[in-house]
């Protein structure tokens, strides 16, 4: 290999690592910033002109969303960074899949949650934001009573409804429609890098969610 390609293939590995590490802490400053309501270090952690429910665009748009969220009976947080998936696809372009087990209070109840954010990130004057977060809820239940069985999202005084944690997975609807112990098709190569978020979700697009978790009828939407 001559100096020069030697040179770049380490160029592209030391940025490759870099970015890494920055979508990692990403992740970390989101909790932080979030569980200590400084709305204005959480929302800078997004994209200038970031997507906000409602079809509003603009960090000042995300701050007033994220403010009133926050006020819907939610007395104190902690969010806890769990497992990061991270695929960069070029020098400016990731996305990536972090799991978040969270501990909420309300006035009544202490609730504990589990979901992860499907995320999207972009590189934008030499700094990584976030493009998108789509949350995928598993469960959110009182500490004291287990989410067992279906609908696992239970906020107190709500109706109990289904997340949509696998629904971004279409292998947990394969494995449980195929027939157990076939395994006839051969192993595939593993994906190349880059791309193993991508290969497990079989290329799907990204799901529309609520971002709250919460079901329509949930006395918190009015």
């Amino acid at each position: 290999m001559a100096d020069t390609d030697l040179i770049d293939s380490l160029t592209a590995r030391i940025g490759r690592l870099e970015a890494l590490d920055e979508i990692r802490q990403l992740a970390a400053k989101y909790a932080v910033a979030l569980d200590m309501r400084d709305l204005d270090a959480l929302v800078n952690l997004f994209v200038d002109d970031v997507g906000v429910p409602g079809a509003q665009h603009g960090r000042p748009a995300l701050r007033r969303w994220y403010d009133a969220e926050l006020r819907q009976g939610l007395l104190g947080s902690a969010h806890g960074v769990l497992g990061h998936i991270i695929d960069i696809h070029d020098p400016d372009h990731a996305s990536g899949l972090v799991y978040s087990r969270n501990d909420l209070e309300t006035e009544s109840v202490w609730v504990i949650e589990l979901l992860a954010y499907l995320d999207s990130y972009q590189r934008r004057d030499g700094r990584w934001y976030f493009v998108r977060r789509t949350p995928l809820f598993w469960y959110e239940s009182d500490i004291t009573d287990p989410p067992l069985g279906p609908r696992k999202m239970r906020w107190p005084a709500t109706t109990a409804h289904d997340g949509g944690f696998h629904d971004a997975f279409p292998s947990w609807r394969d494995f449980w429609a195929a027939d157990p112990g076939r395994l006839d098709a051969p192993v595939p190569a593993p994906p190349a890098a880059g791309e193993w978020l991508s290969t497990l979700r079989r290329g799907d697009d990204v799901p529309r969610v609520n971002p709250t978790g919460r079901s329509d009828d949930d006395p918190r939407n009015r």
